[in-house]
C-alpha cells in the first residue's frame, strides 16, 4: 500500500533501537525523511546509517535526553516543519508500590507526560498551518490494564492520553491527527532485560521465564518490532485522516477485554 506520505517530514522520539528504532524504519521506508533521537551517540549512529542504507532517504541525528529543553529544542531545529510526530521516552523500572517516592512519580511524568506534551505543542500549530500532521503516541498496554510495578509510567501515560484527547478533537479540522499505540509485550531489549531479572529473582532460566511468559499471551509470542512500526507507519499515513484522539492496543490478545 502506498501510504501517501513520501518526502514527508517525520520526528521519531528515542529511535535508536527498540519500537522507536522500528518505527523510524517504516517511516523511511514509505519515503519519509526522518530524525532520529537517542542518548547514545554510538547507537544512534549505527540506527541512521543502517536505516540510510536500507532505504536511501535522508536521516537526521539528534543525540541527548528528550526530558532535557535542549534536545527537544534541537529536534525542532533540524526539523522545524515536521509533518509527523512520533512520541517515544523510555519509562521507569519495575518498583513495588510501596516503595514509590515523590520523586519517583515526578520523574516519571516529566519523562511521559510534560516531555511529549511539550513536543506535541510546538508542532502543532505549523501543523495546522500546512493542513497536514500526524502525531503518535507510543504509551503502553499498561494505561488500560495496569500492570503492579508499573504504576508510574501507567499512570504519567494515562495522564498523556487524556491530556491530549480534546486537542486530538480541536485539529482533526486541520487534517491534524494524534493517536496513541499501546505496547503489549514485544521482542526488544527492554523486554529481554526485563526476563533476565524476573528469572533472577525467581532462580530459574532465562529461556523458562520466557516461554512461561510467551504462553500468556494468546498469540503464544511476542511482537515483533516491525509489526508496531507497520502500524505506526500506518497511523501516520494520508489514508488514517479519519482516525484521530483513539488509543491502539497491539498485543497479540493478551487483554481480555470486549472493547
Amino acid at each position: 500500500m502506498d501510504l501517501g506520505i513520501s518526502g514527508r517530514k517525520a520526528i521519531v522520539c528515542a529511535s535508536s533501537k527498540g519500537l522507536g528504532r522500528a518505527c523510524a524504519e517504516a517511516l523511511a521506508e514509505a519515503g519519509c525523511e526522518v530524525t532520529v533521537n537517542g542518548r547514545s551517540r554510538e547507537e544512534l549512529a549505527t540506527a541512521a546509517n543502517e536505516i540510510r542504507e536500507r532505504t536511501g532517504v535522508v536521516v537526521h541525528e539528534v543525540v541527548g535526553d528528550l526530558n532535557d529543553p535542549a534536545t527537544r529544542a534541537a529536534l525542532i531545529a533540524v526539523c522545524p516543519e515536521a509533518d509527523i510526530l512520533v512520541n517515544n521516552n523510555g519509562g521507569p523500572p519495575f518498583k513495588a508500590f510501596g516503595a514509590i517516592t515523590r520523586e519517583d512519580i515526578l520523574a516519571g511524568v516529566e519523562a511521559n507526560m510534560l516531555t511529549p506534551i511539550a513536543l506535541v505543542q510546538a508542532v502543532l500549530p505549523g501543523m495546522a498551518k500546512r493542513k497536514f500532521g500526524r502525531i503518535v503516541n507510543i504509551t503502553s498496554g499498561s494505561v488500560r490494564a495496569p500492570i503492579a510495578g508499573l504504576d508510574v509510567t501507567s499512570g504519567a501515560r494515562a495522564g498523556l492520553t487524556a491530556f491530549l484527547a480534546s486537542a486530538a478533537r480541536t485539529y482533526a479540522a486541520d487534517n491534524v491527527t494524534i493517536n496513541s499505540i499501546q505496547p503489549g509485550s514485544f521482542d526488544t531489549d527492554r523486554q529481554r532485560s526485563g526476563l533476565t531479572r524476573a528469572a533472577a529473582q525467581r532462580g530459574v532460566a532465562h529461556d523458562v521465564a520466557r516461554a512461561e511468559a510467551q504462553a500468556r499471551i494468546p498469540a503464544r509470542r511476542f511482537g515483533d518490532p516491525a509489526e508496531f512500526g507497520a502500524l505506526c507507519a500506518f497511523l501516520a499515513s494520508a489514508k488514517a485522516g479519519f482516525i484521530t484522539g483513539q488509543n491502539i492496543l497491539i498485543d497479540g490478545g493478551a487483554f481480555p477485554g470486549a472493547f
